[in-house]
């Protein structure tokens, strides 16, 4: 990243998207203090994230893409863990368990991928923290489960909370999130509320070829008809197809950039 300027607030679900190699869990890690910035600084609530400050840390939850899990019951791991969170909620963790169908008393080493990765979504979570980061969270998850996941999102979403989803799987997030930042090339392209989105461009499906291509500011062939992206000229407000958005930003539309910034 270079010249990379972002600004997270609280009260918003943000979907942080980009492609293989474009630096989402570097960001991640920046935020969270994992990583050291070279120059520059990252800081949450004025504070640089990088000098792990207990108070910051308590303020923070990043659940990385590969969880490693010890070989100890669930009462034994939060025993070990939620000291350090001190508005962890035992019942919130227990009620999210409950959603996924988790078995309480295996090892976690015991339980499937999946298993675990519900385990620790519910950590996650059940901590509280005034910001969650979440690097593909929905990987290992089966279709149920990705639904449940959404549930548990939109539901413990407060004005006093910041949520981060980075992932590959649009879909999973398409009706959750609220912000859409989208980074290529170690620059911000995009950072923009989905509502604001959708005033400024209008996105649309044809099933047949009468689609005035030279108006559309984007546009893909899907060999029946166009998948398209025009310039909202009535202030009306529509669904975001986020994934054609995503392609049409990483293709560098000068046009389409302009308008939404």
């Amino acid at each position: 990243f270079k010249e990379l300027n972002l600004t997270l607030e609280k009260g918003h679900v943000y979907g942080l998207l980009g492609k293989n190699g474009a630096g989402k869990s570097t960001l991640l890690k920046s935020i969270v203090g994992v990583l050291h910035p070279q120059s520059g600084a990252c800081e949450i609530d004025g504070v640089a994230s990088h000098k792990r400050k207990v108070s910051t840390m308590g303020k923070i939850y990043y659940l990385p893409e590969q969880i490693n899990l010890p070989a100890v019951s669930i009462k034994c791991f939060l025993v070990m863990n939620k000291p350090f969170y001190p508005n962890f909620s035992q019942e919130m963790f227990d009620n999210i368990i409950e959603e996924f169908e988790v078995p309480k008393h295996l090892k976690l080493t015991k339980l499937s991928h999946g298993q675990q990765k519900k385990i620790a979504i519910a950590f996650a979570i059940a901590t509280n923290t005034e910001w969650l980061f979440l690097d593909e969270p929905t990987n290992g998850l089966d279709i149920p489960s990705k639904s449940l996941f959404r549930k548990v999102i939109s539901s413990h979403v407060n004005d006093d909370r910041g949520i981060v989803i980075s992932t590959h799987q649009i879909t999973d997030i398409q009706n959750l999130i609220e912000n859409l930042v989208l980074i290529d090339s170690g620059n911000v392209l995009l950072n923009k509320d989905i509502y604001e989105i959708s005033k400024r461009v209008t996105f649309v499906q044809t099933n047949n070829k009468d689609l005035d291509v030279e108006a559309a500011l984007y546009y893909e062939d899907f060999g029946l008809g166009y998948r398209a992206i025009l310039e909202n000229r009535n202030d009306s407000d529509g669904n975001v197809d986020i994934e054609l958005l995503f392609n049409a930003m990483v293709s560098k539309q000068s046009k389409l950039l302009t308008i939404l910034n």
